[in-house]
Formats: C-alpha cells, structure tokens, sequence
C-alpha cells in the first residue's frame, strides 16, 4: 500500500491570504490615483475589493452576479481612460468572462486589470464548483495577457502596483488561504523576473502561489539529506522568465515544478516549453493530475491531491535518478 511521504521539518510563519493583500494595495494605489476605478461582481468581502468601495465609494460597481458584463463594462470604462480593476473569484471570472476577456479585452488590447480570488483548491470546503484550477491556462492562452501567481502578501501587494503601471491586461490570481510569509515590504517585484532562492546546483524548483512555500519545505529537507536545491518563485506566469528557466536548466540539469492548478496548461506547461526552447533536461511536474477535487479542509485537499512538500520531495528524488 503506498504510503504518505514524511512531513518535513522546517515551517513557514503564516501571514494573510494574497486576496487580502490586493484589497489594501488598491487603497494604495486609490490614494494616489483619482483615475482608478474598481469593480466587483458581488463578491466584495471575498476578494477584499471592499476596502477600497469602503474608502472609495463613488469610484466603485457593484456588477452583481454577472461577471461577463463585469468584463465588458471594465472594458468600456478603461477605453474611456480610466484605470479598472475588476475582481471576482476565478473559477466565475474566468469561465463566465472568458468570452468577454477574448472580444473585449484581448483583442483590442485594452488596458484592464482583472483579478480571480479564491485561486485553486485550498480554497477548501466550498468544492469543485468554486475552485478554480483551469484559470493559469486559460489567461495564459489570450493572446497579449499578462498572467501573475503572488505567493505572499508582500508579493501580491508589490505586483498589484506593476499591475497598475504596466500597460496592457493583465490577470493575476489570488488565494483565500493564509499565505505563508516569504518577503517582506523592502523585496521589489518585476513583472517577468523571478525571484530565486538559494544557488543549489542539483535541481530547480519551479513554483508559484502557496507552492512556493512547500516547495522551501521542500528545499530545506533535501538540504539535511544532502541535496541542493534552488527555489524559483515564478511569480510571472506570462511573460515567463526564460532566462532563469534557462540558468536553472544549464547550472542544475533536472527542473520541477509545483503548481496548485491542472498540469495540463499550467506552470508546468510553460516551463518545460521553455526547457525544449534552451537546453532539454529532466522534469517532474507537481500539480494537480487530470481532476477536479472534493470538497475538504485546504490542508485535506492539499495533501490529498499530492501538492505539499514531501511530493515536491518525491518528485525530486525521481528526477535525480533520471538526471543521473
């Protein structure tokens, strides 16, 4: 009978939930900027955009159920000149909006800033019907999209401002789960640079959202078993940061990959596109295998479905027999 792996050792201090994040940087972002709008789909408290209705009211919709007219009406408004963000929970932004994303804002390039909350299945009891795992590939495939994956709170609340500043849409994903802390308010983020941590030469670990803090469980157990890993926090889906993938691919020989997100389309996907481009080497792919989830406590769920840190573990004990 297969067995759990072993749960490893080293903990991360838990901080607040990524959606919480981007709540309070657009209040930043609102102070600064009399442009900003922002727009919910009734799901204000969730995605936390009610910090900024509640400091903001009167550059603030409420768009109701109906995230495919939330899209369209961001769209209008930002061809208009003002700055959107328009906020729901992923699986409904993305599946109910998908249409309005591709004509109204992928086409003509529009200048539109969206963000899905409740990203992925640590989202917990709510099951299948609200837990997004399709989002990553579905923005990743709009042509010109930019797609962000925050791991932290200071992540998440950094890229929330290049949001703002760069010009073209963009999606980025947030999580109801407390994020572990990873950052602090001195680290910068660029759109497209990824952050990477350690210089292990034996295998890279690709990660983004919480799996960048399992795959750090991950790297500090294999360091006790003599095995060094770096960590890459992919924070950048698309663009992609080919040059790091590259590095790691060259400097280390074996790549894995962690995602909270169907492997098919995901993380995953655009790395090893990205591996085939630069130099060919060995990979195993950490994410979620061809199925929806249950319904379960976030801890249940990740472990479950072989997300946290000892399948990191596993994977990368895997791609190191292949490596050698």
């Amino acid at each position: 009978m297969a067995t759990t792996p072993t749960r490893p050792k080293f903990e991360l201090k838990m901080g607040p939930a990524t959606r919480e994040a981007y709540g309070q940087a657009l209040v930043e972002l609102g102070t600064k900027n009399p442009n900003l709008v922002v727009l919910d789909a009734d799901l204000a408290k969730s995605t936390f955009s009610a910090k900024f209705q509640e400091k903001f009211p009167e550059r603030f919709f409420t768009c109701g159920i109906a995230e495919a007219n939330m899209v369209s009406i961001s769209s209008g408004l930002a061809l208009c000149g003002k700055l959107t963000f328009a906020s729901s929970f992923a699986v409904f932004l993305c599946d109910k909006g998908y249409d309005q994303m591709r004509t109204c804002v992928a086409y003509p390039r529009v200048n539109a800033k969206f963000c899905g909350s409740h990203g992925g299945i640590s989202i917990g009891e709510d099951g299948p019907s609200q837990q997004s795992v399709e989002d990553i590939a579905l923005m990743c495939a709009l042509d010109g999209f930019t797609v962000l994956v925050p791991s932290d709170e200071f992540c998440a609340r950094a890229l929330v401002h290049r949001m703002a500043e760069h010009n073209g849409p963009v999606y980025m994903r947030t999580g109801r789960a407390k994020a572990p802390i990873i950052y602090s308010a001195q680290d910068s983020f660029e759109i497209g640079k990824a952050k990477v941590h350690g210089d292990g030469r034996d295998v890279a670990i690709v990660a983004c959202g919480l799996e960048v803090g399992y795959a750090l469980q991950a790297q500090a157990q294999l360091e006790e078993e003599g095995i060094r890993a770096r960590v890459i926090d992919m924070h950048t889906i698309k663009p992609l940061d080919e040059a790091a993938i590259a590095k790691a691919a060259s400097e280390c020989g074996a790549i894995v990959s962690a995602e909270e997100h169907l492997l098919d389309g995901g993380l995953g996907a655009h790395v090893a596109q990205a591996v085939a481009k630069s130099r060919p080497v060995p990979m195993e792919f950490v994410a979620i295998q061809d199925t929806y989830a249950e319904s379960g406590t976030p801890d249940q769920l990740m472990e479950k479905y072989g997300l946290t840190a000892p399948y990191i573990v596993k994977a990368v004990r895997s791609v190191l027999k292949r490596k050698s």
